[in-house]
């Protein structure tokens, strides 16, 4: 699953630089999750470094975005490989 932040989102900052893959953005009152790119740091880290940042703990799993880890590796795997052709 992607995640989503919650609208108990303090705007600290925090999970912005954390995210492996660029999917979190300011939106316009909160911090937004793409989820698109979201891959819950599969590929990257053990557990999505948003979650272990925020301090409010307000990024669950988004029910509306089910991806199993297969899907979240294979996401990866295509944003990984369009990194390297854009560059």
């Amino acid at each position: 699953m992607s995640l989503y932040i919650t609208d108990e989102c303090i705007n600290c900052d925090v999970c912005e630089p954390v995210c492996p893959n660029e999917a979190i953005f300011m939106g316009e009152l909160i911090y937004e999750i793409n989820p698109d790119l979201c891959t819950e740091c599969v590929g990257h880290h053990d557990q999505p470094q948003c979650q272990l940042f925020c301090p409010v703990d307000c990024i669950p799993l988004d029910p509306n975005h089910a991806e199993t880890q297969e899907q979240l590796l294979d996401k990866y795997q295509r944003l990984i490989a369009q990194k390297s052709t854009s560059n």
